[in-house]
């Protein structure tokens, strides 16, 4: 992705830093080297930061013996995420610590989360495409944040909204509708339209996404850059989805599945 490594140095240098801090060891002036590799790429909305985040606290871990186990790895990731996100949610960092299909409820008076993982009985198909454009969310939630401010029954009603259709969604892929998943994805990317965080070249994608037999599409993540999600019925739509993606211009597009 040009341009992304660069733009986002001084975030990372600030989450390193942090990490470090959070395992509260002391380099005493001898330093370390960082080599992150791997086949996850550096690009708004894949949850590259968090990984970083995780991989580094578990790299630690395991060169100076600290003895950490999964949730103080996460904790300390998520000391990490503040270097890119200002006031990360946690979710990122959660999955990338426990993998898996997630159910994460952010305490917004500081206690704990709750975090669930989910099984499904299949696996859903689920595309992913990158806009190719890097988006600052640290920028985005304070442009979202001023909004609120300035019109707070404004954003009390999306909000509302947007709590009741993420239970919705939770008892739809627990019950396996699909199809109801794919309406509450279309009905959330709506929400997140109004709340100006989708751009033109997201809401393109959507559309190609769903003429091509998608069951639901929405933005995924920051918003304004970043990925679009779209999931398929199976395998054959799922490719056909992927493959009009590409015919159209995104830059990186992604099949999987997940749920299992």
């Amino acid at each position: 992705m040009p341009g992304y490594k660069a733009k986002k140095l001084n975030e990372q240098t600030v989450s390193i830093n942090n990490v470090l801090k959070a395992t509260g060891l002391d380099m005493g002036g001898k330093g370390i080297f960082i080599e992150y590799e791997g086949d996850l790429v550096c690009a708004s909305g894949f949850g590259a930061s968090a990984a970083s985040c995780v991989s580094l606290a578990r790299a630690l871990n395991d060169e100076f013996g600290l003895g950490l186990d999964d949730d103080r790895i996460n904790e300390i990731a998520f000391e990490g995420e503040k270097g890119y996100h200002g006031t990360p949610s946690g979710i990122d960092n959660t999955a990338s610590t426990f993998g898996g299909l997630v159910w994460y409820v952010r305490d917004l008076d500081g206690g704990a989360p709750t975090f669930e993982k989910l099984k499904l009985k299949n696996p859903v198909h689920l595309t992913i495409a990158s806009t190719g454009l890097t988006a600052s969310t640290t920028e985005v939630v304070g442009d979202v944040r001023s909004r609120k401010e300035q019109n707070p029954s404004w954003f009390e009603k999306i909000a509302n909204e947007y709590v009741g259709l993420v239970h919705e969604a939770r008892d739809a892929l627990l019950e396996f509708n699909l199809d109801k998943v794919g309406e509450l994805m279309n009905k959330n990317h709506e929400l997140l339209q109004n709340l100006t965080v989708s751009c033109d070249e997201l809401d393109e994608m959507v559309e190609i996404a769903r003429r091509s037999g998608a069951l639901g599409a929405k933005l995924t993540g920051t918003g304004r850059g970043g990925n679009m999600i779209a999931i398929a019925p199976d395998g054959e739509v799922q490719k056909r989805i992927g493959d009009a993606l590409e015919k159209n211009g995104a830059p990186l597009v992604y099949n999987t599945t997940f749920g299992l």
